[in-house]
């Protein structure tokens, strides 16, 4: 069994828009109200995965949420006519395009019993993203259904706020051995809410069967939430051998350094000196926020948004990262902008998996061909553009769904709705 890593891309929904409901996310809140454009959004992240492909790695996808969510609104005593203008914009959202958030997963060389673990995301903090845990759950059961080779998992209880794998990181010597998986929790960040809880990291690890020695928790620092960083992938990524992250992105990276070290000799750690990046520009450019990946005739990338590149100091440093010797050796630029607007790079839009991916259902695997459809059902069937007010229009609501219904009578997955 050949196991590789296969990054699941959200395909971004028909109701895109920017409501600003996620409080600590900069981007988010500074760009509410402002139009949105969906169909250009999903566009924009399809061909991301073109790119991907084009590199020679593997790419799946993860549908689109029904929008709007009328069992949510059904379970508070609403509908979508009668919610006041944040309830019906949370039941619009479109945020599980970010599938970095949708589940932890973890291959099975770490595992107890030889299985991928993925254990949903009950993305408790949030009301807008609270809901999404069931249809994600639905997909997952779907796209791994495997029980040779999977074990899929229902959310830690809400209490414990877990929001995926945007908070775990996993180090190994390659893909297919067994690696060193690291949880980053927070505590606080001044005004902001800490999104991922310690102890729903614990029974993350608990759940997915690691083994207690090769697991590590390590807190976000405070410094890093406050400047805006909501989630740990936008001050730090890992892939294989090689943790990319801020100075300060951890509470107490020292401790955490040698630890690392100590399981994983072979680990290569980039670091990027606040003297150079500060956490604000690292923020506003989520130059971490990459896709760092293997390449298949060797070294590594970083597939990084076109804000990479417009934040001078950013890219200053980033080009002086690649003329070295080190392991990364080549940046991609993506223009991922609508996304970004609502803050979300090129790493929010992915969940990676490490497996077989004979053993994934095929439908949620593609290639250009496939790709192709789907950009002309999104082409034809997206809305162009939601504004601040449209979210209210009755008549936008049965376009929102019949573009998703389209989109999955393309593909054939219309049995996730069941």
């Amino acid at each position: 069994m050949a196991l590789v890593e296969i990054s699941f891309d959200g395909i971004v929904g028909p109701s895109h828009n920017y409501s600003g409901l996620s409080f600590g996310n900069l981007a988010a809140t500074a760009n509410k109200g402002q139009t949105a454009y969906p169909r250009a959004a999903a566009l924009q992240g399809v061909e991301k995965m073109r790119r991907n492909l084009a590199l020679g790695l593997k790419q799946g996808i993860f549908l689109p949420h029904r929008r709007p969510d009328h069992r949510w609104l059904a379970a508070l005593g609403a509908t979508i006519a009668e919610a006041d203008p944040v309830l019906r914009a949370a039941a619009c959202s479109a945020s599980s395009m970010w599938a970095a958030n949708a589940a932890t997963v973890s291959p099975a060389p770490d595992t107890a019993d030889g299985r991928c673990h993925l254990t949903v995301a009950n993305l408790s903090t949030m009301a807008h993203r609270s809901h999404e845990w069931p249809e994600t759950l639905a997909q997952l059961r779907l796209a791994f259904a495997d029980a040779a080779h999977f074990a899929v998992h229902d959310p830690v209880p809400p209490t414990f706020g877990d929001e995926g794998a945007a908070n775990h990181m996993r180090l190994a010597e390659r893909h297919d051995a067994p690696g060193v998986e690291i949880f980053v929790y927070g505590v606080r960040g001044g005004a902001f809410p800490a999104r991922q809880h310690v102890e729903a990291s614990r029974a993350l690890a608990r759940l997915n069967r690691l083994d207690p020695a090769r697991t590590l928790f390590v807190q976000q620092s405070e410094a890093a939430i406050a400047a805006g960083a909501f989630h740990n992938d936008v001050v730090a990524v890992a892939n294989e051998t090689v943790l990319f992250a801020h100075e300060q992105a951890f509470e107490d990276k020292a401790t955490f350094y040698a630890d690392l070290r100590r399981l994983l000799p072979a680990v290569e750690i980039v670091e990027v000196p606040a003297s150079l990046v500060s956490l604000e520009d690292a923020v506003r450019s989520y130059l971490f926020n990459a896709q760092l990946v293997s390449l298949p005739e060797g070294g590594m990338a970083l597939i990084l948004p076109g804000e990479a590149r417009e934040t001078p100091r950013v890219w200053s440093w980033l080009e002086a990262l690649v003329a070295g010797n080190g392991p990364i050796r080549r940046l991609e630029v993506v223009d991922v902008r609508q996304s970004m607007a609502n803050g979300g790079g090129p790493a929010c839009l992915r969940l990676r998996v490490v497996c077989d991916p004979a053993t994934v259902d095929p439908r949620f695997l593609v290639d250009d061909a496939r790709l192709d459809a789907i950009a002309g059902c999104i082409e034809t069937c997206w809305p162009e553009a939601i504004g601040p007010d449209d979210l209210a229009d009755p008549g936008l609501w049965p376009r929102i769904e019949a573009a998703r219904a389209e989109l999955l009578g393309l593909l054939k997955l219309g049995e996730i709705d069941r």
